[in-house]
């Protein structure tokens, strides 16, 4: 059951990848990349096609009732992209499952009437929502305030859709990271006063992309797909889209992914996936029941 649904999501990770290479786009977007998987992968939902969609959702929820969407409405791009002035106090989505990175696309389903009106006021503002990972016991408190990890990534809402019973379906595109001060408590949703990291960009060191490209075909292949004959996003993105597109699709722990984020350079960063890819790839070759200790 559980190699089965592992394979599944493989599957789609390779899918992606191809509709990535396909694109010919630094930064493709997130319905050019449903289209493509869609017509190979019938079944896949938007929310698959950038992170699963039971992911993406608020921890206690109802599931989807049924009701029949519309095309999601695009929204006008900010001004000056990365380089246009943040505000100090941001509102925050905080999920237990879900890590954001820059340049990623993730579409989320809104229901709870908190974060109804944080996407409502967001659409009227300036259009950002933070993201940020729920700390472990999140479940005694998730209706106030549960702690979160400090680090996140702020996103721009790219793509907005209202569904008839008020719910709403959005796209953000990640634009920059933050660390949160303090929480600013004067809604019904979250917001906090934050500071903005550095952008970390620049290029890998020579031979590091290669290897992450290697290991990444290797974990596809170990876990029964085909990896296709070109490299992983081959020379279509820059060296922190490559990396922050694996640190945000690969199927590893919440954590992982977490201590990925606060990395401090983007080499950093790199050279941790290329860890976690490498410790995934050993506890494949273990037997079941067997533990992989972590030697680094």
């Amino acid at each position: 059951m559980e190699a089965e649904a592992r394979r599944r999501k493989t599957r789609q990770l390779a899918l992606v990848l191809d509709a990535v290479l396909a694109s010919g786009t630094e930064h493709p977007s997130a319905d050019g990349i449903f289209a493509r998987v869609r017509a190979v992968l019938p079944t896949i939902s938007l929310g698959s096609s950038a992170r699963r969609r039971g992911q993406c959702r608020s921890p206690r929820g109802p599931p989807r009732d049924g009701t029949r969407s519309r095309a999601l409405r695009p929204l006008p791009r900010l001004r000056g992209g990365r380089d246009m002035t943040l505000p100090d106090v941001i509102p925050v989505f905080p999920l237990p499952n879900v890590v954001f990175f820059p340049q990623i696309v993730l579409p989320l389903h809104i229901f709870e009437p908190r974060y109804r009106e944080m996407v409502r006021d967001a659409a009227r503002g300036p259009r950002l929502i933070g993201m940020a990972l729920l700390r472990e016991g999140w479940q005694q408190d998730y209706h106030g305030a549960p702690p979160i990890y400090a680090t996140g990534t702020v996103g721009e809402m790219v793509r907005m859709e209202e569904l008839p019973d008020g719910r709403f379906n959005i796209v953000l595109r990640g634009l920059r990271e933050f660390v949160v001060q303090r929480d600013f408590a004067r809604r019904s949703y979250r917001e906090a006063v934050v500071v903005w990291r550095e952008p970390i960009t620049g290029v890998l060191p020579p031979g590091l992309r290669k290897s992450i490209t290697a290991l990444v075909r290797l974990y596809i292949e170990r876990l029964g797909q085909e990896a296709g004959d070109e490299g992983p996003l081959g020379a279509a993105a820059d060296d922190e889209t490559f990396v922050n597109f694996f640190a945000h699709h690969l199927d590893v722990a919440p954590l992982e992914k977490q201590a990925l984020l606060e990395a401090p350079t983007l080499a950093e960063r790199a050279a941790r996936l290329r860890d976690v890819l490498e410790f995934r790839l050993e506890e494949l070759r273990m037997p079941p029941g067997v533990t992989v200790r972590r030697t680094h």
